[in-house]
Formats: C-alpha cells, structure tokens, sequence
C-alpha cells in the first residue's frame, strides 16, 4: 500500500502516525465515494495517490494528502480553476484531507516533451490559472514573510553552502518584490513539467497545486527554474525571456521572484537550485 516515495515520512513521529492511519482513510473514503481502489502511483512524495474506479466504469484518482501547509487548500484551487487548465476536483473530504480527482489519460509527463514546445505548453496554461480569488489562499506576503525569517537560519544552520552575497540579493528582492506587488491572482507556485500531464478532455492538465495569491510574475519562477527543460545558463535565461516577453509581465520582476524563490528552495540538497540562482543573479 504505502509506496517508497512515502519512506521518508517514517523518520518522524507525525509522518509514522500518518502512515499507519492510511489504510484505513483510504477504506473510509472507498466506502464514502464507492470506489474500487488500485495500486497505488509511486511517484508521489507528499501523498498516497491511487487509481480507482467509482460507479463501476468512472476512471478517478484519490489523493490522500500528508498534513502540510503548503498543500491545505489543494482542493479550493482545483475548484476554483472548475477543470479550466487543471484537473478537476470531483469531492473532498477535508477531515482525511482527501482529493477525488480526475483521472488524466494518457497521462504522460510534459516534462518528456521537447522543451521549445513543452514552454508553449505552459505559457498557454498559465492565463487559465489566473483567476481572481479569495477565500482560504495563503498570500504570496505571507509566503515571503516566512521566507524571510527562515533564510538566515536556514542559511547558518546549512553552514553557510553558498556565497552571502547571493543570500543577500535574494533578501532584498523578495523584501521589495512582496510590497509591490500588481493584481492578486490564484497562482500554482510548483508549475514543472512533472506537474502537467497529456489528458483527453485536454490535451494537457495541471496537477498538484500548492497554491498562492499573488502577481503573475511570481507564477514563472518554478517554470524558469525546471531543469527537465534544459539545466544551463542560456536556458535558464531563455525560459525567463520567452515567459516574461510571450505573456507580457514584467522580465525584471519575474527574474527577482524566481531568484528569491529558488534561495528559499535552495536547502534541500539540490545543487542546481543554486547554480539557476547565481545564473538568474547575473542576468542583465
């Protein structure tokens, strides 16, 4: 049942909890939406995602979702977007923290496509994904306000793995970024070629939210920064070209959110998150 991306959630004592009440969410959300539950995805690290058929013939997914901020109104952003460039969200069960959600067919990855093309793709979904929104979204202030806070301790507690310099920089912009900011929109801050799959209904759906309130410049960052559609200085400053100058937002602010966002991710291990943050530092 529990698939290895989930391993990890073993070494604390919450994740452990999770991981020992699953089987019987997912029992309780069987009986709850009539569901024939299948093996489950195993790409998935933050949730336990399966395959199931509902009403006897309806292909669906159900996500179980591990508590985490990041991923709380999933649900609300999928409604909000009503099957407009995104999976639908078919019910929900906030308790479990439970998804039932459209099931994508094929279902390949964009990020197998070629890259000029699977750029296409993305400046093409992302004016869906714009909706004016309110209600339970956490605001991209707020997202930087922790930002802010956890930077220098993050930075310290790292060792110091990067030059100062850059964490300055990256201090300054998102400081500046946040309170100037233009119109709020509904904004999926994890947009990678992972994240978007080959459908039927469409040729291509966005999937997994983490959703945010904030200026259309910050939705490029993630985009900028996938390396799937090319890991180098010209691509990374391809990508922020093309994005800014294709979808008419402005190239400076977009290059600071996606410097400001890729420090705040920078933490985990990934050294590309760094090399993409000194290319983005040095762009003119």
């Amino acid at each position: 049942m529990i698939p290895p991306g989930l391993n990890w959630l073993r070494g604390n004592k919450t994740g452990q909890t999770w991981l020992e009440e699953l089987p019987a969410i997912v029992e309780t959300c069987a009986k709850q939406w009539s569901l024939r539950i299948g093996k489950p995805y195993e790409g998935s690290s933050t949730s336990l995602v399966l395959p199931a058929i509902q009403g006897g013939t309806d292909t669906v997914v159900l996500k179980i979702q591990f508590p985490h901020w990041e991923s709380t109104h999933e649900g609300a952003a999928l409604a909000c977007w009503n099957g407009s460039g995104a999976v639908r969200l078919l019910e929900h069960d906030d308790d479990h923290h439970a998804l039932l959600i459209e099931s994508c067919s094929p279902g390949g990855h964009l990020a197998k496509q070629e890259p000029k093309y699977a750029l296409g793709v993305m400046i093409n979904l992302l004016p869906q994904l714009w909706k004016r929104a309110s209600g339970p979204f956490e605001s991209l202030a707020t997202q930087v306000d922790r930002w802010l806070n956890e930077l220098p301790q993050n930075y310290s507690q790292a060792r110091k793995p990067f030059e100062s310099i850059l964490l300055d920089e990256a201090i300054e912009v998102l400081t500046s970024l946040a309170v100037s900011q233009g119109e709020q929109v509904l904004i999926h801050q994890d947009l990678h070629g992972n994240n978007v799959l080959n459908a039927e209904r469409a040729t291509w759906l966005v999937i997994d939210p983490k959703p945010l309130i904030g200026e259309r410049e910050f939705a490029l960052a993630p985009i900028i920064r996938s390396r799937e559609f090319g890991h180098g200085k010209e691509h990374v400053i391809g990508r922020l070209d093309r994005l800014s100058y294709e979808l008419g937002l402005n190239r400076e602010r977009a290059r600071g959110w996606a410097l400001g966002q890729t420090i705040a991710w920078a933490f985990d291990k990934q050294p590309h998150h760094l090399e993409t943050a000194r290319w983005l530092s040095e762009a003119p």
